[in-house]
């Protein structure tokens, strides 16, 4: 496992020959409290990654025991004018965007709270494993601002829009068997296994054709909301950008060979 930081705030670790990648945040002195710093370093994190071609799955874990993620840092938010406030949005809208943005899947390992822009960090993934001891909300109007980091969207592609919206209206916080069961997660685990189930789940997925992994992702964003028919547009489109590559070649002669698929990435 190889090792790599960017900024002060956010660690990158390498798992299964450099295919599962972690991207950690690591400001336990803050419950890792997304400041400007640590948003910058989210987005170049993200940047790097979705450019490495031997990534093919990203997991979003906390090095903090009690918290994945207490959300904006409302300390630094204290001092802001409104000038600076301003100057801050596109940074830290860029860190969730980086997330919602990778190429390729992504699962967040969720223990302990995760609320506001945290729980949106964890929205911003394609998978939510949470332990026993997670607590998630998106409590932003009860501090006078809104979910700014794609809570009010990607709530209710999840939930329904009913349910979306009664958690935001009211400000509440969800412990872990409620939150599995109104779909705000998807898988609950033991205490302390988040991060563990997460690799294991990550490891499954990079086991299979790195260029299959990033089109099925796309075919599954960039369809989603659309009608049926132009979703379906959406999926020939991917599958036609797959249909040629290489790994599709590989993985039809491995199924006849009985044998690994030997995946060439292209």
């Amino acid at each position: 496992m190889s090792e790599e930081r960017f900024g002060e705030f956010v660690l990158v670790r390498r798992h299964e020959d450099g295919h599962v990648a972690e991207l950690a945040l690591d400001r336990p002195k803050a419950m890792n409290a997304v400041s400007t710093a640590m948003a910058r370093s989210v987005g170049a994190a993200c940047a790097a990654l979705g450019e490495d071609r031997d990534v093919r799955v990203v997991v979003l874990t906390s090095t903090h025991e009690r918290a994945f993620c207490v959300g904006a840092d409302l300390k630094e938010r204290n001092s802001f004018t409104d000038a600076d406030l301003l100057r801050q949005r596109p940074v830290t809208r860029g860190a969730y965007t980086a997330v919602l943005e990778l190429p390729v899947p992504t699962v967040a390992a969720v223990h302990g709270f995760a609320l506001g822009g945290g729980f949106e960090l964890a929205l911003s993934c394609d998978v939510i494993v949470a332990d026993r001891t997670a607590v998630v909300g998106l409590p932003e109007v009860s501090v006078g601002v809104i979910p700014g980091g794609g809570g009010t969207q990607l709530l209710p592609r999840r939930v329904g829009a009913a349910r979306a919206a009664e958690l935001v209206f009211t400000a509440r916080r969800v412990a872990a068997e409620e939150a599995r069961e109104l779909g705000l997660v998807d898988q609950l685990v033991e205490e302390g296994r988040d991060r563990a189930e997460a690799l294991e789940l990550a490891s499954r997925m990079a086991a299979n054709s790195p260029v299959g992994l990033r089109a099925a992702k796309r075919a599954l964003r960039l369809g989603h909301g659309l009608d049926l028919r132009a979703g379906l547009e959406v999926e020939d489109a991917a599958w036609r950008s797959v249909a040629f590559s290489g790994d599709r070649a590989e993985g039809v002669a491995a199924f006849n060979e009985k044998r690994a698929p030997r995946w060439p990435g292209e």
